[in-house]
């Protein structure tokens, strides 16, 4: 049977051998008997597959050892809330680089919680760049970024500089596609579904000191400290998303890693590029 090449944003290809691996243990995994679909996020096989999938994400992202890794739920859309929960840590501004759909959507969000301001925008050219210039509040909470619109197809190809504010980016459709510069980020966050796994996985990296101080009301499953020390099982994971994922994981490191895989797609973005008659970014 011959596989479409599917070109949608997501939920998006996933690597054949990936899914000829799932596959093979769909039924029996390592000989337990049962599928990673039926298995308890409490037993030892489940966590062991959970933290095999962190420990390579780790390797692979070059992940310092004070960010936590979570594997939550709700989609990166669920995250415009949660992040302004979590990291206002009694602050009242929070700025916001706007350069496309998603960016719009986050800030529209982030109001609700404080005074969220536009520190940058592309709106004057609809859209079709990324400003290098940002006017951030030195005592806003952080300044959020999209480091890759899909919808406009606005990237950012190298990390921008937002002095000592923290820096929150929103990776979900280039997360894994390239190497990472995670310590210069306070929070990095993404959807599995574009790159890295199925839907209903939602991937955080947050420096640990900016959690533990999540705003009066904050669900339990949504404050970053409580899901940190439950290993991101406060309350049921999507453990087959986490274990996909996982053998998306081992299968870029195959393939020479994320440096690696950041030369291929550049290659691939050129052949675009140039088969549409477009200058190479």
């Amino acid at each position: 049977m011959s596989r479409i090449l599917n070109f949608s944003a997501g939920p998006a290809m996933l690597p054949a051998e990936v899914l000829a691996r799932a596959g093979d243990e769909v039924l029996d995994w390592r000989g337990t008997g049962m599928s990673v679909m039926e298995m308890s996020h409490r037993g030892s096989e489940f966590i062991s597959i959970a933290e095999e999938a962190e420990a390579d994400l780790r390797a692979l992202a070059a992940i310092p050892a004070d960010y936590r890794v979570l594997f939550l739920q709700g989609g990166a859309t669920l995250q415009f809330a949660q992040i302004p929960m979590n990291l206002l840590a009694g602050k009242s501004k929070e700025d916001y680089v706007v350069t496309g759909e998603w960016s719009k959507k986050a800030i529209k969000e982030a109001k609700n919680y404080c005074d969220a301001a536009v520190a940058a925008t592309s709106e004057d050219k609809n859209f079709t760049y990324a400003p290098k210039q940002w006017q951030v509040r030195p005592d806003a909470a952080y300044v959020h970024y999209c480091s890759n619109e899909t919808i406009g197809g606005v990237e950012y190809h190298s990390v921008p500089y937002a002095g000592s504010v923290p820096l929150v980016a929103d990776a979900s459709s280039h997360f894994l596609s390239r190497p990472l510069e995670v310590a210069k980020h306070g929070l990095i966050y993404a959807g599995a579904q574009k790159n890295a796994g199925p839907a209903g996985l939602t991937f955080v990296i947050v420096r640990d000191e900016l959690i533990g101080a999540a705003a009066r009301g904050t669900p339990a499953v949504m404050d970053y400290k409580l899901q940190a020390d439950a290993d991101s099982m406060l309350n049921t994971p999507a453990t087959y998303a986490i274990y996909i994922a996982g053998l998306v994981f081992k299968w870029i490191r195959q393939q020479g890693g994320l440096p690696a895989l950041g030369e291929r797609n550049v290659e691939k973005a050129k052949l675009w590029c140039n088969a549409k008659g477009e200058e190479n970014l």
